[in-house]
Formats: C-alpha cells, sequence, structure tokens
C-alpha cells in the first residue's frame, strides 16, 4: 500500500475496501485492469493492532482515528406498550433501554481496509433461493433480477478464495461444487447446544465459514481462540485484507490507498468524470473509466445524495427515487442462561453450527420471513472475567472472586437472526449534521412493524426453548431488536431491478442512470435473507460485477 496517489493511472477506481470493494478489486486484477482501491479507514495490522496474547485481550475490537463512519439515528419508535419479554435485560443492570422509545446502540461496523470482516465471527453462507423471490412468491419486497443459479459460479469462486470450511451436504443451497476445506469440529458447549436444538426440533448443521480448518493459501488453521470478533492475530480468518486485498496487491495491478474519502461523485452525460477526494490533507480529482462504489448501505446512499448536480438535483443515480429507501437491518434476539454444570464454554469458535429449519420466507407460522439459530456466547461476548463479573456474577470481593471460579464457563448463549423487510418508514436520508468537509452524514431512519415484532417473538420463544431443552437455569440476559436498533449487517438502499423507475441498479450493480458506475456491496440487495450473513453473497455479487466490466471494456 502506497501514498503515491497522484501517480497511479488506474482503469477502475474502487471506493472502499470491504468484501464489495476488495472482491471487485481482486477480480479486476485477475482480467488485467489496472485498479485504485480508496478507503476512507486506516490499515490494521494483525500483529500490532489485535490484544489477544495481551492482559486487555477482552478490549472490543480497535477503534483507530477515521475507523468509524459518522452516521445520526433519527428518532425511533414509541415501545410503550411492547410486552416484557421482548425487552432488552440483565439481572445485574435491568432494562438496558429504560425510556419509552426504541434506544440506538449503533451501527456496528468498521471503516478501514477490510472492512467489517475484520471483526465478524467469518460467517460465510449462501442466500437461500426461495428469499431470492420475496415479491413473486410472497408480495413483500422485491425480486432479485437474477437466478440462485446465475450466483453459484460465483459463489465458488469466492468460497476457494477465502478458503470457506463447511459441511459435506448443505439443506439449504444447492451446490455444484464441494467447500474446499472440511468443517470444524465443535466444542463441548456448541455440542450441548446441538443435542438441545435437536430435542426442541431443529436440524442443525455444521456453520459454512470463512475460517481455516487446516492451513490453506499461506495462512494457518485456526487455533479456537474464540477471539474472532476481536481482529483474528493469526490470519486464518478470511477478512478481506488478508484474501482478497493480498492478493490483488500481489499482481502489482492493484494499489490501495487508506484514509483517503471520497467527498462527490462528478457526473455529467451520465458518466461520472470524476471523483472528488481528501487525500493527507489535499482535495484531488481522480478519474477512471470505471468507478465501483463500495461504502456499504449507509455511506454509498449518502455519498450518491451528496453528489448533487444541476443534472442530478436529486442525488447522483437517483432517477428513481430510490437511493437511501428499502433500508433494511440486522433483526436479531440473544438469549443466554446458566447451565449447572461447566461448560467451558469461553472456548472454541463463536458459531460453530447453525439451524436452518426456520430459514424459508414462509417457514415461520402465520410469519413472512425466515430466521436463523446459532450459538453465540462469543458473539454475546460473554467468554471472559470481565464479562461475567459484570452482567453474570453478583457481589464483590472474596465471595465473589469464589463465585467466578465456580460459575466461570457455565454461560450458554442462543441468538436469532431473521429477515428484515423493507418498510416506508425505515431509509437513509441526509442529517443536518456535517462531517469535517462541511458534508451533511447519513441519517438513519428504523421502524419494525407488526410482522417484525411477531418474528422477534417467535425467535425469542425458540431461543428459550433450545436453553430449555439444554438444561438451562431461567435466563439471566436477553437482548432484542424489538427496543433497541443495533446494527451490523444493513441492505437495500440502493436495490437493484429490472425497471429502472423502481430500482438504482441492473442486475450486475450498474447503476441505471450512470454507465460507468457500478455498485458492489449490500445496498444493492432487494432482501436480506432469513439470517444469513451477507458477506460471502456481497463477494460473488462483486466478482460477477468485475467479470461483467470486463465483457463491456
Amino acid at each position: 500500500m502506497t501514498n503515491h496517489l497522484k501517480n497511479f493511472n488506474a482503469d477502475v477506481i474502487v471506493i472502499g475496501a470491504g468484501a464489495g470493494g476488495g472482491a471487485a478489486a481482486w477480480r479486476l486484477t485477475q482480467h488485467g485492469f489496472k485498479v485504485m482501491v480508496l478507503e476512507a479507514g486506516p490499515v490494521f495490522t494483525p500483529a500490532n493492532d489485535y490484544k489477544q496474547t495481551s492482559e486487555d485481550w477482552e478490549k472490543p475490537f480497535p477503534k483507530k482515528s477515521g475507523s468509524t463512519g459518522s452516521y445520526e439515528v433519527a428518532e425511533l419508535q414509541d415501545i410503550g406498550d411492547l410486552e416484557s419479554e421482548l425487552r432488552s435485560w440483565n439481572k445485574l443492570r435491568g432494562l438496558y433501554v429504560q425510556g419509552s422509545r426504541r434506544a440506538s446502540f449503533g451501527y456496528h461496523h468498521v471503516r478501514g481496509v477490510g472492512g467489517s470482516s475484520l471483526h465478524f465471527t467469518g460467517e460465510a453462507h449462501r442466500l437461500n433461493p426461495r428469499s431470492m423471490k420475496m415479491k413473486s412468491l410472497y408480495d413483500v419486497g422485491a425480486d432479485w433480477p437474477m437466478s440462485y443459479s446465475d450466483l453459484d459460479p460465483y459463489y465458488q469462486v469466492a468460497e476457494n478464495l477465502v478458503g470457506v470450511a463447511g459441511p459435506v451436504t448443505d439443506i439449504r443451497c444447492p451446490r455444484s461444487a464441494e467447500y474446499p476445506l472440511p468443517q470444524h469440529a465443535y466444542s463441548y458447549a456448541a455440542s450441548v447446544l446441538e443435542n438441545a436444538a435437536i430435542k426442541a426440533g431443529h436440524s442443525p448443521q455444521p456453520n459454512a465459514l470463512a475460517v481455516l480448518s487446516e492451513p490453506y493459501d499461506n495462512r494457518p488453521a485456526c487455533n479456537y481462540c474464540g477471539g474472532c470478533q476481536r481482529g483474528c492475530m493469526p490470519t486464518d480468518k478470511g477478512t478481506i485484507d488478508v484474501t482478497y486485498i493480498r492478493h490483488a496487491v500481489r499482481s502489482q495491478r492493484c494499489q490501495v490507498f487508506p484514509e483517503t474519502e471520497v467527498l462527490q461523485i462528478e457526473v455529467r452525460n451520465e458518466r461520472v468524470t470524476s471523483v472528488l477526494v481528501y487525500h493527507q490533507g489535499e482535495r484531488l480529482r481522480l478519474s477512471a473509466n470505471w468507478i465501483i462504489l463500495a461504502a456499504g448501505a449507509i455511506q454509498t446512499p449518502r455519498l450518491l445524495l451528496n453528489s448533487v448536480n444541476a443534472q442530478h438535483p436529486d442525488g447522483v443515480a437517483n432517477s428513481s427515487g430510490q437511493v437511501g429507501k428499502n433500508f433494511m437491518e440486522t433483526l436479531l434476539t440473544t438469549v443466554s442462561a446458566m447451565h449447572p454444570d461447566k461448560q467451558g464454554s469461553h472456548r472454541g469458535l463463536p458459531v460453530n453450527w447453525v439451524s436452518w429449519t426456520y430459514n424459508a420466507p414462509d417457514a415461520i407460522p402465520g410469519v413472512i420471513g425466515g430466521c436463523r439459530f446459532a450459538p453465540s456466547m462469543a458473539e454475546s461476548d460473554l467468554v471472559g472475567p470481565v464479562a461475567y463479573a459484570t452482567r453474570v456474577v453478583p457481589g464483590w470481593g472474596a465471595k465473589h472472586k469464589l463465585q467466578m471460579r465456580e460459575q466461570f464457563g457455565r454461560v450458554l448463549s442462543m441468538t436469532s437472526i431473521g429477515e428484515s423487510l423493507p418498510h416506508t418508514k425505515s431509509y437513509i436520508d441526509l442529517s443536518g449534521q456535517v462531517d469535517a468537509h462541511g458534508l451533511p452524514i447519513p441519517r438513519i431512519h428504523s421502524y419494525l412493524d407488526d410482522n417484525a415484532l411477531s418474528r422477534l417473538r417467535f425467535m425469542h420463544t425458540e431461543c428459550n426453548r433450545i436453553l430449555t431443552a439444554a438444561g438451562c437455569d431461567s435466563p439471566f440476559e436477553t437482548f432484542s431488536t424489538a427496543d433497541a436498533f443495533s446494527s451490523t449487517h444493513v441492505f437495500g438502499t440502493c436495490r437493484m431491478g429490472t425497471d429502472a423507475r423502481s430500482s438504482v441498479c441492473d442486475s450486475y450493480g450498474r447503476a441505471h442512470d450512470v454507465k460507468n458506475l457500478f455498485v458492489c456491496d449490500g445496498s444493492i440487495f432487494p432482501s436480506t435473507g432469513g439470517g444469513e450473513s451477507p458477506g460471502l453473497t456481497i463477494q460473488a455479487l462483486a466478482i460477477r460485477s468485475a467479470d461483467h466490466i470486463r465483457t463491456l471494456s
């Protein structure tokens, strides 16, 4: 990674070095293109920035200057009549949301080279084929403008590049090839929860993970430290920086410029003529034949809406008025309880297995939109003594210390992530607040309707049923997006489709209004799926977009 921005003439400018930007950059270099990747955030160096070997290893993923994008969350809905079972609470802390309105716990992301893959748990899921036809099959949302079979070969490319470990058979998504690596072994606690899930009527299977089960691509196998969300020191987790970006840079046809913020996209006569960037204290205009926008479902619409001009008074690529609309978020419930016996639940992979039993859009009785279930001790940050001392074990002094020794490693947690459907009250617009460059920051509007709340009720009930089947005591903590906006996966704000009047991009992510602009991130998703992690699908779509650019060049 160099700082010679002015001296690098690129065929393609990629804005954002996360899942979409990294995958597109790599694929384009394979086709012989010269690629410039502009990333607003910093570089993270695993050996120096991640703390698994230090005494403060329990601290969350490190923050650096510029590693979080600016945003605002608008006032959320009234929850005064929300039933107690859907409230977020902890037996030591009480209600996490004290007021009568849904509270914001934030949009959890990393701005940096590698994007939010730097702190994800490595889940690498394909989208349920039925979730790609939400409009035609269930009369909600919108259909994807391509089929699952169109994506299958690109899923394979992505899985092979990052090194996905998965089961021999996949009960949801047809595959034309096996996963490149064998599935991971379960931890003891994961096995206990798997047996409980089976008792509760689920059909769990080993999770597909971009975490190496054996050495691969000059990276070591996972050591099962459980620190995925704090940053992977050994680089066995398939983050974008150590996979796509590493290979793109090694091709000598790609350069990555961190701490370089794109301020506006300048368009004339249906083409991007230049992008205005801020780099090392200077404002510069850069040009290329093709522009790929991969800043994520919050910052991508913000950049398009901020790029107004006489020809595009409502923002670039926004003749449909759909930029920023159709915002879909993470719909989540987590329930945690103590088991009477030692579980060693602080050890092992964060998400060993997953239940897709209710993943299909019509799988939950009386509700449209599916969900999935998985163990979540690490995702709930219940794998270290500090978390136990502040959230699990009451008291102080010598007695507390004895209780800590007795109870540490007994917590079992279950999480369910569900479908998020578009709603007119959920969208991204521009805030009245501005950033250091005087540009409005994005504002998140989030709303949960009755269908979403019904789905959350089902998710909550099933998490409890699995913990009960495992032999756990009554829960000591529940966290739910019913009363707290708390999102890691975000989607839909530049939806793709076949009709330019109701979508922003075509099936390749190419903007209907701007012929040399492609969007390659979660903002183009017409639907979220029933709890799938979106990273692998973003990568597959970006590789497909890169191949399409090749045919157009």
